[in-house]
């Protein structure tokens, strides 16, 4: 059980880390556009409200107690929202970076535009991940104690 906890604690920092640098490196770019259209910004708006909303429940949820499991329908659901943003991000620059994967040239810099979409595009992926992870974590947590409960309950009936 405390493996479990720990695991999820650890997802849930990593959920926290990774959402928090795409809301900020997206937001520095939604700052810098602001006189333009909202409609051509919109999936830079939906990865922005994807963050604010992954930040906002990992923070929730990064204390482990045995309730922290069963909300796997809402790491899916997280999921997939981060999965989303990715493709939205990647049809964005449509191949102006490089390769998809090839985040070497990963960069925080202010003059390095195209590092900056690629460390947006590897963090958002990599959150992706994280939740999809957190939730197969919690389907496993969630199975087992059901089986030990039945089990126990089958053991102490008498018949």
């Amino acid at each position: 059980m405390i493996l479990t906890d720990l695991f999820s604690m650890i997802l849930r920092l990593a959920e926290l880390a990774f959402a928090a640098i795409v809301a900020g490196i997206n937001g520095e770019y939604l700052h810098a556009v602001h006189d333009s259209d909202s409609w051509t910004q919109g999936r830079f708006i939906y990865t922005e409200v994807v963050a604010g909303i992954a930040i906002f429940l990992s923070i929730i949820w990064l204390f482990p107690f045995a309730g922290s499991f069963v909300h796997w329908p809402v790491d899916v659901v997280i999921s997939i929202c981060w999965f989303v943003a990715f493709g939205l991000l990647v049809n964005a620059l449509d191949g102006a970076c490089g390769y998809v994967f090839d985040w070497g040239g990963i960069s925080f810099s202010r003059e390095d535009q195209c590092g900056k979409w690629k460390a947006v595009e590897a963090f958002a992926f990599l959150s992706a991940i994280c939740w999809l992870v957190s939730a197969i974590v919690g389907i496993f947590w969630v199975r087992d104690r059901e089986s030990r409960v039945y089990r126990r309950r089958w053991y102490n009936s008498r018949v």
